[in-house]
């Protein structure tokens, strides 16, 4: 309850950016992704459950990063259905055109969520045993998020997008526990003034 309580306030928080279109906002996006997906490193995949709804508001790029490529910065929540993980964050995304209708948008961004950090229990009991094989740990409350959408523009303001995002500390933001999370799934976004 309370992660699902967290993950809707998130949710509500970046709704509230929605209505803003002439505040500068440049798309929305709406996607349901598979969590705790094994990509490289399965050994923590599929923990948690899912999947994730998320909603995802980009801004248009302001001049000052236009020493960057002009990436557009972006606020996100991401609701676990499951009550597992859900986070919100804020971040960058780069758009890249590479053929007719379609482009690569790479982002990076940083997160917080409400999954578990560390176990409770005491190292070798069978308590712990049984949390670590159920739980993902992510050792931080504050996550990286990388990100890659491969998307296709359809005829006026429509794109679909396959969009997979990564969630880890690095040992950066955090200490200890590193598992982190992958996620793979489908997005609509819908761009203003098209």
């Amino acid at each position: 309850m309370r992660r699902t309580a967290a993950g809707l306030a998130i949710f509500g928080a970046a709704m509230m950016f929605a209505p803003a279109a002439e505040a500068g906002v440049d798309e929305i996006h709406v996607g349901v992704m598979q969590h705790n997906i094994c990509v490289i490193n399965c050994k923590n995949a599929d923990k948690e459950d899912g999947p994730n709804v998320e909603f995802q508001v980009s801004f248009d790029s302001p001049d000052f990063l236009r020493w960057a490529w002009s990436p557009q910065p972006y606020i996100m929540a991401s609701v676990n259905t499951a009550g597992d993980t859900s986070f919100g964050g804020v971040g960058l995304e780069w758009r890249w055109d590479f053929a007719e209708n379609w482009a690569l948008e790479p982002g990076v961004g940083y997160v917080i969520h409400d999954g578990e950090l560390e176990n409770p229990f005491p190292n070798g009991s069978p308590e712990a045993a049984a949390f670590a094989a159920e739980n993902v740990q992510y050792g931080s409350s504050d996550l990286f998020r990388t990100s890659l959408g491969l998307t296709y523009d359809f005829q006026g303001p429509f794109e679909g997008q396959v969009f997979y995002e990564h969630l880890s500390h690095g040992q950066i933001l955090g200490s200890g526990r590193n598992q982190g999370v992958d996620q793979i799934g489908i997005r609509v976004g819908y761009q203003f003034g098209d």
